[in-house]
C-alpha cells in the first residue's frame, strides 16, 4: 500500500518541490545579498534587505494597494457573480450564449486584456471619445493616471475579467443544490427571493468561501496587468503599484536581484500566512465537515 501511494504520489511531489520549494529556499537564500544576477552571491547584508524593504514608504503603499485590491475585490465580483449565477440558473432563452460571453474575458490573455483597456483609458481613447459623441465630455477623464480615479479603474478591469470564473464556480455549486429544498420552501410560502436567502446562498456557503480563498490570493499576488496597463513607473505615481511590480521594479529592473529575491520572500510570507488564517478560522468547518469517520 504505501509503495502505492509512493509510486503515484511521487511525481507529484517531486514537481512541488522542485518547482515550489526549490526556488521559496533559494529566494530566501539570495535575500541575505547583494547580488547582480549573475555569478554567485558574495556580497553578505544579512537581514539589511529585509529592513530596507519595511522601512521603504514605497513597499507600504504597495502592500496599503494590495489590502484595498483584496476588500475591493470580494465586494465587488462576490455579489454581483452570485447574482449573476442566480440569473443564469434559470432556464431562458441564449442561456449558453450569456455564460460563453461572461465567461470569455477570463480566459483572454492578460497581455491582450492590458493592451486593450489601456489603449481605450487613454485620455483620447475610445472611452472618452465615446462619452464626448454622446454629449458627455465633462465625464472624460485620464482613468489610468488620475491617482483619484486608478486604483478604480483597476478594480473595473478586474471584474471585468475575473467575473465569468466567479459565476462558472457559483453555478456549479448550485447544480448540486437539490431542487427538492427549493420546491418545499415555496410550498411553505417562501418567497423566490426568501428561498435564495435561506436556502440557496447557506448552501453555496463552501463554494462563496473557496472562491473568496481563490480571490484573495489572487490579489495579494497581483502584477501582470498592472503592470502592462500602468508600467514599473506610472502604477506608483497613479496609485496601483503592487506588491509583485514593486518587486520587479525594485529588484529586477532595479538590477538589485538579491533584494527582488527578498521582496518575493516577504510577498510569500504575507500570502502564506493570510492563507494559514483563513483556513484556519474559514475553511476549517468545510474540510472537517468532508472529513469520514473519526478524530
Amino acid at each position: 500500500m504505501r509503495l502505492e501511494i509512493a509510486v503515484l504520489s511521487g511525481p507529484a511531489v517531486l514537481m512541488f518541490v522542485g518547482f515550489v520549494i526549490f526556488p521559496v529556499l533559494m529566494a530566501a537564500y539570495y535575500g541575505f545579498y547583494r547580488w547582480k544576477g549573475f555569478g554567485p552571491p558574495t556580497d553578505f547584508v544579512g537581514l539589511d534587505n529585509y529592513r530596507t524593504i519595511l522601512q521603504d514608504s514605497a513597499f507600504h503603499e504597495a502592500l496599503w494597494h494590495n489590502g484595498q485590491i483584496v476588500v475591493l475585490s470580494l465586494l465587488l465580483q462576490g455579489p454581483i457573480a452570485v447574482g449573476l449565477a442566480l440569473l443564469l440558473n434559470h432556464r431562458m432563452r441564449g442561456q449558453s450564449i450569456i455564460r460563453i460571453l461572461i465567461f470569455v474575458p477570463y480566459v483572454i490573455s492578460e497581455v491582450i486584456v492590458g493592451t486593450a483597456w489601456s489603449l481605450m483609458l487613454q485620455s483620447n481613447g475610445a472611452v472618452n471619445d465615446v462619452l464626448r459623441s454622446l454629449g458627455l465630455g465633462w465625464l472624460a477623464e485620464d482613468w489610468l493616471a488620475n491617482p483619484n480615479l486608478a486604483l478604480w479603474t483597476l478594480m473595473v478591469i478586474l471584474t471585468w475579467k475575473y467575473i465569468g470564473f466567479a459565476v462558472i464556480l457559483f453555478l456549479a455549486g448550485m447544480q448540486n443544490i437539490p431542487e427538492e429544498l427549493s420546491e418545499a420552501a415555496a410550498v411553505d410560502g417562501a418567497t423566490y427571493w426568501q428561498t435564495q436567502w435561506r436556502v440557496t446562498l447557506p448552501l453555496l456557503g463552501p463554494t462563496i468561501r473557496i472562491w473568496a480563498f481563490l480571490s484573495i490570493i489572487g490579489a495579494l499576488q497581483l502584477f501582470d496587468l498592472v503592470y502592462i496597463i500602468w508600467g514599473q513607473y506610472v502604477a506608483s505615481t497613479a496609485g496601483t503599484s503592487t506588491m509583485a511590480t514593486y518587486m520587479v521594479t525594485e529588484g529586477r529592473n532595479a538590477g538589485n536581484y538579491g533584494y527582488g529575491n527578498a521582496v518575493a520572500v516577504v510577498l510569500f510570507l504575507i500570502s502564506m500566512l493570510i492563507a494559514l488564517v483563513y483556513q484556519r478560522f474559514v475553511l476549517r468547518r468545510d474540510t472537517e465537515g468532508a472529513l469520514t469517520g473519526g478524530r
